[in-house]
């Protein structure tokens, strides 16, 4: 929780420092390995009093299945979610980027050390690809939280390694990609 409020705190700082006050939205895009996008704009709290200045902070926070970057319990990017990322590149270029935000994530399967490193490694792959493409390295963030944010919760029953309960755990297997700038 405490990270949760150093990101938000970092977010607000970042839009304060820019020196004005503007809409912001955010966009959620859901994508698995089926490639189904879901997106749901929000308006950013408290930030509805300044449309007049014209600027507008932009956040844009994308959830890539890690099973479209990655293979099941890897941390080398597969040819398909370098698309999805060469996509993200191309949107961070047409926006004054301030930040992005990388957080890979893991499913309960495994040690929770072993799940830490593995979704840190996952944000270092995103961002070393990232950097590749030509996104400044300062302007790209990392952070691990292993299996401690899942969005199945209770929904997968069992313990056994099994090829259902991999399944029913792939949405926790993630990584959120947060891009924020401004137009």
């Amino acid at each position: 929780m405490i990270k949760n409020i150093v990101k938000k705190s970092l977010v607000l700082a970042l839009l304060a420092g820019i020196g004005f006050s503007a809409v912001a939205q955010e966009r959620v895009y859901l994508i698995d390995q089926r490639d189904v996008v879901a997106s749901e704009p929000k308006a950013a709290p408290g930030a509805a009093a300044g449309a007049a200045a014209g600027v507008k902070p932009s956040g844009e926070k994308i959830t890539v299945a890690a099973d479209a970057l990655f293979d099941f319990n890897k941390a080398v990017l597969r040819p398909a979610g370098k698309a999805k990322l060469d996509e993200l590149v191309s949107k961070a270029k047409a926006i004054k980027l301030e930040v992005i935000l990388a957080v890979g994530h893991t499913d309960r399967i495994g040690g929770d050390a072993y799940n830490q490193k593995l979704s840190e490694k996952r944000a270092a792959a995103v961002k070393e690809y990232l950097v590749a493409k030509g996104i400044e390295a300062n302007r790209v963030y990392t952070e691990g939280k292993g299996e401690k944010q899942p969005v199945t919760g209770d929904k997968c029953k069992g313990n056994a390694k099994t090829k259902a309960l991999i399944d029913c755990l792939q949405p926790d297997r993630r990584v959120d990609i947060e891009v924020i700038g401004t137009k």
